[in-house]
């Protein structure tokens, strides 16, 4: 049995720091902190850790009650939500509703140098119909007359104030140490294995992923918009598939680097690389009505480079014109664009209408066992004798190379050891036939397998 992380939900009206506190508690810059109201639109999750307590942080957008939007709109001096968030307000305000269901504590962030307005006071009134403890923060409290005026929240009607500045790390310890006494006898036992297969969504803006992560988790986590780059923030949801931990991982949208707006999308194109970094698996979304294009080999040549397992899905499958021959021929061209060779599977599905779906997971965790294969040192000795029999390299320099010993070194990429004579006269045509060779006796579906070459001492 192993124990469940609490979870602690950071709140508030858009641009009191809640992101700012949430980089401060996870240790991390994690959170698109921007100067702008509106700016995280999806939940976010961290860990974070406090006298021996360990727990989730889930990052929100701004959680707006009825009466907000009126009040922004009467109050003069207001700062705008971000150009293109006020769209969003609705959605922001149901993600934030959703991670106060998830959370076993709740932090209401507020703005000390705001002072309390009127939609704190909404927001308190909605959190008051909670049973899960809430503490409110006060934020950018960073002199001692903001301290002293914090105590004007004592109105909300939810508990002491917590005088804090998250930019400057004031009073955040006392805030963690209420968070981490209210949640040391709530921490929860939970049956599950403890191995955990971290899936990434990824591709260019608007393909489809956060269409596809609701379709198999099978309902609203994360937002879905017809306008490209709505999914900023890397999300985390895990699920248990027939037993198995899956991690699915929805990314913003990565464009070309030359079209990236400073800001904001900049740092969610860093996330979204970093997300593919940590995953196991990538399933790489292509538009079926657009087709490949330079954006789709740019990250799949991402993926390749961090030896990650890969599902290319070409989502939109519906609405493409075909024949009984375009699937095929769709395939070739995949491979031929994104320089795939036959390892790769492609799928051809439909977020929309849950075409193929569901053969989705199954092809990722199939990819990801693949990934974690080991052959046995004899038998891969006897196929690369056999193969460098059947077909020698080139001499080099008037050497031959000789291999005297094959050993697989790790997994998670399979990684194999050969020692030689001298690597220098190993050409890369020669080890891509090497691994082609590996490849007819053990597939490793979907999975890159790292050749590397050590001189015999």
């Amino acid at each position: 049995m192993t124990q469940r992380k609490a979870v602690v939900a950071l709140v508030g009206r858009p641009n009191v720091g809640k992101s700012t506190l949430f980089n401060r508690l996870v240790g991390a810059r994690t959170a698109i902190v921007e100067d702008l109201p509106g700016t995280t639109r999806d939940r976010i999750y961290g860990e974070a850790e406090w006298s021996g307590v360990s727990f989730v942080v889930i990052d929100t957008g701004g959680l707006e009650a009825q009466k907000t939007a009126e009040y922004r709109a009467t109050r003069a001096g207001v700062v705008p939500l971000a150009r293109d968030s006020a769209r969003y307000v609705t959605e922001i305000t149901n993600q934030a509703r959703i991670a106060v269901d998830e959370a076993d504590v709740i932090v209401l962030v507020v703005d000390g140098k705001d002072g309390l307005t009127a939609a704190d006071e909404d927001l308190a009134e909605f959190l008051q119909q909670t049973t899960k403890p809430v503490f409110v923060a006060v934020n950018k409290a960073e002199s001692e007359q903001r301290q002293l005026d914090a105590t004007e929240f004592w109105a909300l009607g939810i508990g002491e104030p917590i005088a804090i500045s998250a930019f400057h790390g004031i009073g955040v310890g006392d805030l963690l140490d209420v968070i981490a006494a209210e949640l040391s006898d709530s921490l929860v036992g939970d049956e599950r294995e403890e191995d955990v297969v971290a899936v990434a969504l990824v591709g260019r803006p608007n393909v489809g992923k956060s269409s596809l992560l609701n379709t198999l988790i099978g309902h609203e986590r994360a937002i879905v918009s017809e306008i490209a780059g709505t999914t900023r923030d890397p999300i985390d949801t895990e699920i248990i598939y027939h037993g198995q931990r899956v991690s699915l991982i929805d990314t913003a949208g990565i464009r070309r680097r030359g079209r990236v707006e400073p800001g904001i999308e900049k740092y969610s194109v860093l996330r979204s690389m970093r997300s593919i970094d940590r995953a196991d698996v990538a399933l790489l979304l292509v538009d079926g009505v657009e087709g490949v294009t330079a954006q789709d080999a740019h990250i799949a040549g991402h993926v390749l480079e961090a030896y990650k397992s890969v599902v290319v899905l070409v989502n939109k499958w519906d609405i493409v014109e075909k024949n009984t021959q375009t699937m095929v021929e769709y395939t070739r061209k995949v491979r031929a664009d994104l320089q795939f060779l036959d390892y790769v599977p492609v799928l051809f599905i439909s977020a929309l209408t849950k075409q193929r779906v569901q053969k989705v997971l199954p092809t990722a965790l199939t990819v990801a066992a693949e990934r974690r294969h080991r052959i046995p040192t004899a038998e891969l000795n006897g196929v690369i004798q056999d193969a460098y029999h059947r077909s020698p390299p080139a001499t080099k320099q008037r050497r031959p190379l000789r291999i005297y010993f094959a050993t697989q070194a790790s997994v998670e990429p399979p990684t194999f050891i050969l020692f030689v004579n001298d690597p220098e006269l190993a050409h890369f045509s020669y080890l891509r036939y090497l691994d082609n060779q590996l490849r007819r006796h053990y597939p490793f579906v979907g999975t890159p397998i790292r050749i590397r070459l050590r001189a015999r001492s």
